[in-house]
């Protein structure tokens, strides 16, 4: 384990929460992972990772760009793949399938990652990834919407969604804010209650249960949202931003239309 302040595991945490891997950790397992992970620093220029070699960690961009290449068959000179950013992991890969290097990463610029080691990562982050997906893709094969996904679809989406918890009376969408979140209800059930003139209280138009969708009329027509969303019990929903709504559910756009007509 490697000491770190409050201060410094706040903003670890922060950064891990946006990676769909680290996203699938309870609360104990977040706090071992957090634990394990080691300051790693590189200058402009130095090599963290190189294509074909064994991998032994995971990094987590804290600071810094660092270029990723490739050198593909045929091709002596590598190929320029991306630039990783604060925020995004790398090396995974090479942990999840026990496979060599898949490309080259080099510092862009002088770069502050963190490494997590493989023991780690099996032991705990690769076990909950695969509970965290077995769950979700067991969940959205009930979802009317999405029965038309094939296996390969659906395991892709069950990868960039995030889980959320709301109390009873708990709003999880607030009429006249912008919207860029699509949700899927888990477990509980909500209500949508709508102010239909200005100063006067709020209706109940809809009631939600398992399986039921809400919030594609904000992504769909990119405009506030049109009603709040509360919950009438513990509520337990998934969400997907707007670049993955877009990717992954593209070709349900016209039976999401559909539902539009209960915002009448």
């Amino acid at each position: 384990m490697f000491p770190k302040s409050d201060e410094t595991k706040n903003a670890l945490k922060k950064r891990l929460e946006t990676a769909f891997m680290f996203s699938a950790l309870n609360p104990e397992e977040l706090e071992i992972v957090l634990g394990a992970m080691q300051k790693v620093t590189k200058k402009a220029g130095d090599n963290v990772i190189k294509e074909g070699d064994d991998g032994d960690n995971l990094y987590v961009v804290e600071t810094g760009e660092l270029n990723c290449t490739k050198v593909f068959p045929g091709n002596a000179e590598p190929t320029h793949l991306k630039v990783y950013v604060p925020g995004e992991a790398f090396g995974e890969l090479a942990l999840l399938y026990n496979a060599p290097r898949a490309a080259t990463i080099d510092a862009k610029t002088d770069a502050e990652l963190w490494a997590l080691d493989r023991r780690t990562f099996n032991h705990i982050v690769k076990d909950s990834a695969q509970r965290k997906r077995d769950k979700y893709e067991s969940f959205l094969k009930n979802v009317s919407i999405l029965q038309n996904m094939d296996s390969y679809e659906r395991s892709k989406l069950a990868d960039a969604i995030k889980e959320h918890w709301y109390e009873q009376d708990e709003y999880v969408i607030t009429q006249g804010q912008q919207g860029d979140i699509f949700y899927l209800l888990m477990s509980g059930t909500a209500v949508a209650t709508r102010t239909i003139e200005p100063g006067t209280p709020a209706v109940q138009v809809h009631a939600y249960k398992e399986g039921d969708y809400f919030g594609e009329r904000a992504l769909l027509k990119n405009e506030p949202r049109a009603a709040n969303i509360i919950a009438s019990s513990r509520l337990q929903v998934v969400s997907l931003d707007r670049k993955s709504f877009c990717r992954l559910l593209g070709p349900v756009e016209k039976i999401l239309q559909r539902n539009m007509e209960n915002y009448a």
